[in-house]
């Protein structure tokens, strides 16, 4: 008898209707914190507000999101 714990999963490449799905998630999640107070005191906090031409507000949410989790996780 097989285990099928141990048998490594084959890739599947994400279907279209996975990755436009996704892609709404993430517009969703970059528009709800970027509208945060929060994420606004962030911005403030590292001068972000006068770099905005260099740095794309997906830049700004990931970069947020990632301090903050590792914040939390800390």
């Amino acid at each position: 008898m097989v285990n099928s714990a141990s048998t490594p999963q084959e890739y599947q490449a994400p279907s279209l209707s996975q990755l436009r799905e996704d892609s709404e998630m993430w517009e969703s999640l970059k528009q709800a914190s970027a509208a945060s107070s929060g994420f606004q005191r962030w911005q403030v906090e590292r001068d972000i507000e006068q770099q905005q031409e260099t740095v794309t507000l997906d830049q700004q949410v990931s970069s947020y999101l990632r301090e903050t989790l590792e914040t939390l996780a800390y």
